[in-house]
């Protein structure tokens, strides 16, 4: 039977059985590879992994050449228009509408989407990620174009959006006591408003507490304060305190690059890490994105105290920075997630970013082989986040499934599955999407979305933002000197 037989944005009634070339099943605590595995699922649940299903099935599905595999885990995932993309030939960064500037700031900083925007955004932006196959995420967006934190509203939205497509999510409004604020070209200073960050965080926990749950427990909570260089102390203690009590995790991004490590340093007189260790907030409560810049002493606060890292491997490298390393956290006993954290959504491409980055940071091949980044993205993911259900395919798991096309033309002949889809695949060759058994994307088609018509509305979207930046920018020139175009453009005079 085909998998067109199925119904996209519903379950299959009664069990299903899904074989192919390869299946990553899980025993013992790892994953394994089995050949010409099945997987059985009925409802949200796994019931069987491995050969020959001695029990009756409402349906048999053979996916021939492919993988597989449990959903892709990214706890620092896209929900907006990147705009880190703007940067990567246009410098300096803080001339090109992403800073504050204090013009801006005394102006009253102001909401720059339409909440219509910005629900779209993440509709889409979860679109993106069901068709890279990845089926649990952790949202992040940029908080430079809003007027202060995220909103209640956008989050409502954002819930009944990740229901609809059929997405696993942690969710909850970012808040933060301060945003970096531009002074003069070239000099950044923090700016607090410590009470708005209070009232942040009372939203965030009622939206939790509301939310958790909802959608067949596709959506749970976390709490997002911003960035550790503009939390106060006092922000920090209260939603740590405040995770425990809800029983979440919370993700801070640090350790992620200079002009944070300069501010904490000059407001703190240490790094982020060694701040909080000192205030006891490190713990296996928090998430935190990206350690780029950790020093070894941070490295070994983070082991010491059970907190996970979600390496971003793509944006990080794009920026000029990698994880020092991947092996030597590892081999420390830090746990180790995955994200995105840019365009494009694809998890694939992370990975295979992430084991060139961390080889050149070991100055050798043979410390991190691509079953670690795998890892990462599924049983890492699944261990931030406190879970044992999710990150793996085994009797009594979610069923969170994604199948890669093993035939794709772009694809080399392989031998090791895992290798072939690390080095050399994409999240195009992603074919199908499972989430709680459910059927969230199916030849390119996401439950709930039109993406080729939703992709022409991001481009409308994003031009918009681009046409206000020099309201935005230091010395005001027009768009075209703020981000001139790669080549020359020749224009045809007569039309």
């Amino acid at each position: 039977m085909s998998d067109l037989s199925l119904d996209l944005g519903r379950r299959p009634e009664g069990r299903t059985l899904i074989t192919a070339s390869w299946v990553v099943g899980h025993r013992d605590g790892a994953h394994r590879l089995l050949r010409n595995g099945e997987v059985v699922f009925e409802g949200g649940e796994i019931l069987f992994v491995g050969h020959r299903f001695p029990g009756e099935v409402a349906r048999r599905i053979d996916y021939g050449n492919a993988l597989i595999s449990p959903g892709l885990i990214d706890l620092d995932a896209l929900s907006d228009l990147d705009t880190t993309i703007l940067g990567i030939d246009h410098h300096p960064g803080w001339a090109k509408g992403r800073v504050w500037p204090r013009s801006y700031v005394e102006a009253g900083p102001y909401e720059m989407y339409s909440q219509e925007e910005l629900a779209f955004q993440k509709r889409f932006a979860f679109g993106q990620l069901l068709l890279n196959g990845i089926t649990t995420a952790a949202p992040i967006a940029s908080l430079f174009y809003r007027e202060w934190g995220e909103t209640v509203a956008e989050f409502d939205a954002a819930a009944d959006a990740a229901g609809e497509l059929g997405l696993r999510v942690y969710l909850s409004p970012a808040y933060r006591s301060g945003g970096m604020v531009l002074e003069q070209p070239g000099r950044m200073v923090p700016v607090f408003d410590e009470e708005r960050g209070f009232q942040g965080l009372k939203e965030a926990i009622a939206y939790i507490e509301r939310q958790n749950g909802r959608h067949g427990d596709l959506v749970r909570g976390m709490l997002a304060p911003d960035r550790v260089e503009t939390s106060t102390l006092a922000l920090i203690q209260r939603t740590d305190a405040a995770a425990r009590d809800l029983g979440c995790k919370f993700r801070l991004h640090m350790a992620q690059g200079a002009m944070e490590v300069d501010t904490v340093r000059m407001l703190h007189g240490t790094t982020a890490p060694v701040w909080l260790a000192n205030a006891g907030l490190l713990s296996d409560r928090l998430i935190a994105p990206h350690a780029t810049n950790a020093t070894e002493e941070d490295l070994g606060l983070y082991a010491e105290n059970g907190v996970s890292i979600v390496h971003c491997p793509l944006v990080s490298g794009r920026g000029g920075s990698i994880l020092n390393s991947f092996s030597a956290c590892r081999k420390r006993g830090i746990n180790i997630a995955m994200g995105t954290d840019t365009t494009p959504a694809d998890m694939l491409m992370n990975l295979l970013a992430g084991l060139i980055t961390g080889r050149i940071a070991d100055g050798a091949p043979d410390k991190l082989r691509t079953v670690d980044l795998f890892d990462a993205a599924t049983i890492g993911g699944a261990r931030a986040l406190g879970r044992d259900d999710i990150g793996h395919l085994s009797p009594g798991a979610r069923a969170d499934i994604a199948v890669f096309d093993l035939d794709d033309a772009v694809m080399a002949p392989s031998i090791d599955p895992i290798t072939t889809l690390v080095t050399g695949g994409s999240g195009k060759v992603t074919r199908a999407v499972f989430v709680d058994g459910r059927v969230s994307m199916l030849s390119r088609k996401v439950a709930g979305i039109d993406m080729e018509r939703a992709r022409i509305q991001a481009q409308v979207q994003y031009d918009r933002l681009i046409a206000k930046y020099p309201e935005r920018s230091w010395d005001n020139p027009p768009v075209s000197e703020i981000f001139p175009p790669s080549y020359p453009i020749e224009v045809d005079a007569n039309g």
